[in-house]
């Protein structure tokens, strides 16, 4: 069995695979990831191979702490430092310069590296075995959807994968809130599981939200998180319609999704995952309030939709 609960023994378990090169499925609060040894090449090219990654998207690499992001880095700034002081443990990632200890591979060939503290007990547990700063690309194939569940995993994704620790569903949902801080001012490249509110009000000052397309953070392509049925958003379900809306169902293939915006992120992969499991013509999602606290769910929306 490759999926594993989080025992003292699957922790090692999982942390022995890391150090031998191979890759392990680990949860994060965002979503369930594929972990590999961050300063191991062979380990990150098999990452881009079992998940058919291009080889310029760029891999978030975890740590357990600021110290063991300084290692990885040439400098962090005073505003980085900051953001890592009140977000870390958290779903925020910081693109800063790179050290020479982290291969290109990792970057997509790119002079930054982006870098987290993941909160996940699980995940945390495992880099402190393991001793090493992790990669984790979620854990599916290039341009579908996350998975937040063990079980959602695809089976061509567990076939190379050494184990996966199950770390029950995902708290938050979304991928991290990527932001630039590696010159000049902060900029936010991903929406995700950290609004810009709760940024700004740190930093004292606005922070732009640059075009999600951008390649230098992960998920910056105009289709991405997308289930194999299409999808489509419309202003309100009809009576008949297979999707994603906020009253309550007229059919069964209709899931009703919160208002409160970081309980619909939560729950939007899973409900996806499941309206794609029937087998519908088209999935259709009633369009979210159009504010700053929707952000990340309108960016996963139209991606999901390819018009991101």
């Amino acid at each position: 069995m490759k999926i594993l609960q989080p025992t003292d023994d699957a922790i090692r378990t999982a942390a022995d695979a890391l150090r031998s090169g191979e890759l392990v499925g680990f949860p994060t609060e965002t979503v369930y990831g594929i972990a590999a040894s961050a300063i191991d090449r062979s380990a990150i090219l098999k990452t881009f191979a079992l998940k058919k990654r291009p080889a310029e998207n760029p891999l978030i690499v975890h740590v357990i702490s600021l110290d063991q992001a300084s290692d990885l880095v040439t400098s962090i700034p005073d505003n980085a430092r900051m953001l890592a002081a009140r977000f870390w443990p958290g779903p925020m990632t910081l693109v800063l310069p790179k050290s020479s200890k982290v291969p290109l591979e990792a970057t997509g060939g790119l002079d930054t590296v982006a870098i987290r503290v993941p909160r996940h007990p699980v995940a945390l547990a495992i880099l402190a075995v393991a001793e090493l700063p992790l990669t984790a690309p979620s854990a599916n194939a290039f341009m579908g959807l996350s998975p937040t569940l063990a079980e959602h995993i695809a089976p061509k994704i567990l076939e190379g994968l050494a184990c996966v620790i199950d770390g029950g569903p995902c708290d938050v949902g979304v991928e991290s809130t990527v932001i630039d801080c590696s010159g000049g001012d902060p900029v936010i490249l991903r929406p995700g599981g950290l609004s810009r509110r709760v940024i700004e009000a740190v930093l004292g000052r606005t922070v732009l939200l640059r075009d999600s397309n951008d390649h230098r953070a992960p998920g910056g392509y105009r289709r991405h998180y997308s289930p194999r049925t299409p999808v489509r958003l419309v202003k309100k379900l009809g009576e008949f319609d297979a999707g994603i809306g906020f009253a309550p169902p007229q059919n069964i293939r209709q899931v009703q999704l919160s208002i409160d915006p970081h309980d619909y992120a939560r729950a939007l992969y899973s409900s996806l995952f499941k309206l794609d499991q029937m087998g519908r013509l088209e999935i259709l999602i009633e369009m979210p309030p159009d504010t700053m606290e929707w952000e990340a769910v309108w960016d996963r929306i139209e991606k999901a939709t390819g018009e991101g």
